[in-house]
C-alpha cells in the first residue's frame, strides 16, 4: 500500500510536481500529522525512494504550520533510513518555536514506527529586516541559455517526470584537480505550478528538485563510472541502470550530442557495445553512492518561480574516507541567486572483490 487514504483524481489544474507532492493532514489524529497523498517516486536499482520528496513534504508540511507572512530561509536535514515506496510515509511536525519575528519547526519523516528522515526549518517574517538592510550576492556565470526539447535523458528530463533538466559541459572538465571543476545544470518545473499553490509550491518544488544529481558531482568530476547494468550476482544495480540502456541503444552521433556523457564514458560505453570484457583495464567504479544530509539555504523566496528555468553550479571542496561534500549555487534565469545548498554523502568505490559487469 504506497498511501494510506486512497488518492483522488489528478488535479489538472496543477502542474505534475505539485500533484506529487500533495499532502494529506490527518488532523482527526493530529493537526501536525501528515501523509503522503500519491506514490512515491523509486529510482530504478536505488536503495529507496527519491530524497528529494522528502526533503520537498517536510518542508510543505512546516510550511503548512506557520503564518502565511511566514518564509523558509533554512532547513537542515538527515537521511536516516530508505524510504520504501510501498509504505505510507507519516510526517510530524513539532512547533519547536514560535516568535514574533522567527519560527522554528522540525518535522521528521517515519515509515513502520521508525525515523527515516528528519529536518528542522527556520521560518522568517517578511519584512523584519528593517528599512536598511545589509545586502550583496554573488553573480551568476555567463553560461548558454537552455533550449526547449533538448532535455536530458533522465527522471527529470523524461516526458512524464516532474521536472525537466539540461546538463551544460562541465567548467574545467580537463583539469587534473577534482576541486576547481563545477557541475551545471539548467533545471524547472514541468508545467505551470497554480496560483492556488502560492509560494510555498514554488519553494517545495525547489527543494525536490534540489537533490537532481547533487551527490553525483563527486563521481562526475572524477571521471568514474557512475551506470551499471544487472550485475552477475543478481544484486541491485546503480540508480543509472535505465539511462545506461538509453546510451547503450545510441549510434555514435547520437552519443556524442548527450552533454553529460564526457570522453571517457563514450568509449566506455562503446567496449560494453562491443561485448568487451570489462574487467580489463578498468577504472575505478561507484560502489555506492547516498545522500546523508542536506541543508538548504533560501535567499529570495518569494521572487521566483520554480517552473520557470534556474541554473544551478555544483562543486566539491572535498572528498575522503567514503565521503564527499558538494555546495550548489541555484540561481533564477534573470540571474537572482535565490538558494545555496550543502550534502555530504557517501562516495565508496567498487571493491576488488565485488562482481564485475
Amino acid at each position: 500500500m504506497a498511501t494510506l487514504i486512497r488518492p483522488p483524481p489528478v488535479d489538472p489544474s496543477h502542474a505534475p510536481i505539485e500533484n506529487l507532492l500533495e499532502l494529506t493532514q490527518l488532523a482527526d489524529i493530529d493537526p501536525d500529522l501528515f501523509t503522503n497523498t500519491r506514490p512515491l517516486w523509486h529510482p530504478p536499482g536505488a536503495r529507496g525512494i527519491y530524497g528529494g520528496a522528502a526533503i520537498a513534504q517536510c518542508l510543505s508540511a512546516a510550511q503548512r504550520t506557520v503564518p502565511k507572512d511566514f518564509t523558509v530561509h533554512s532547513m537542515h536535514c538527515y537521511f536516516v533510513l530508505a524510504g520504501n515506496s510501498e509504505i505510507p510515509l507519516l510526517y510530524h511536525v513539532e512547533r519547536v518555536r514560535s516568535g514574533k519575528s522567527f519560527a522554528t519547526r522540525t518535522v521528521q519523516a517515519r515509515q513502520r514506527g521508525k525515523v527515516i528522515f528528519t529536518t528542522t526549518l527556520s521560518f522568517v517574517k517578511e519584512n523584519s529586516g528593517g528599512e536598511k538592510k545589509v545586502e550583496h550576492s554573488t553573480d551568476m556565470p555567463d553560461v548558454p541559455a537552455p533550449v526547449e526539447g533538448q532535455d536530458d535523458l533522465d527522471h527529470g528530463g523524461g516526458s512524464t517526470g516532474p521536472f525537466q533538466s539540461q546538463r551544460i559541459e562541465i567548467l574545467n572538465n580537463d583539469s587534473d584537480k577534482p576541486h576547481t571543476k563545477k557541475c551545471r545544470q539548467w533545471i524547472k518545473a514541468r508545467g505551470r505550478i497554480s496560483p492556488a499553490g502560492g509560494h510555498e509550491a514554488h519553494l517545495s518544488a525547489l527543494a525536490y528538485m534540489s537533490d537532481s544529481y547533487f551527490v553525483g558531482t563527486i563521481a562526475r568530476v572524477h571521471k568514474l563510472w557512475r551506470y551499471s547494468a544487472v550485475r552477475k550476482d543478481n544484486s541491485k544495480s546503480s540508480i543509472d541502470e535505465e539511462v545506461l540502456k538509453k546510451l547503450l541503444e545510441m549510434d555514435d552521433d547520437s552519443l556524442k550530442r548527450v552533454k553529460f556523457v564526457d570522453k571517457a564514458d563514450f568509449q566506455r560505453i562503446q567496449r560494453m557495445r562491443n561485448g568487451e570484457d570489462m574487467s580489463k583495464g578498468a577504472k575505478p567504479e561507484i560502489g555506492m553512492m547516498v545522500s546523508l544530509d542536506h541543508t538548504i539555504y533560501f535567499h529570495n523566496p518569494r521572487i521566483f518561480r520554480a517552473d520557470e528555468w534556474m541554473f544551478t553550479e555544483m562543486e566539491t571542496p572535498w572528498a575522503g574516507d567514503g565521503r564527499g561534500l558538494v555546495f550548489q549555487k541555484i540561481f533564477s534565469q534573470d540571474g537572482t541567486l535565490i538558494a545555496s545548498c550543502v550534502q555530504e554523502g557517501l562516495a565508496r568505490l567498487r571493491q576488488d572483490n565485488e562482481s564485475k559487469l
